[in-house]
């Protein structure tokens, strides 16, 4: 398998998640569980969309 790359995924209660991997392999981000492929693909495809104009959003210091 080509990296990066999104692998979408069954859990073992029949819900739906994907995974972003980077160009080495390693997991980078982790989907919600969602009821259908169909919605875990509609993620997939929200990801892609939005994370390109996506701004950072450091709340690492306390309040």
């Amino acid at each position: 398998m080509a990296h990066p790359a999104f692998q979408l995924k069954k859990a073992k209660n029949d819900q739906y998640y994907f995974v972003l991997t980077a160009k080495n392999g390693q997991v980078i981000a982790q989907s919600e569980m969602y009821n259908s492929k169909d919605a875990a693909q509609n993620g997939i495809e929200s990801v892609k969309t939005n994370a390109p104009v996506a701004e950072m959003d450091d709340q690492s210091e306390a309040a």
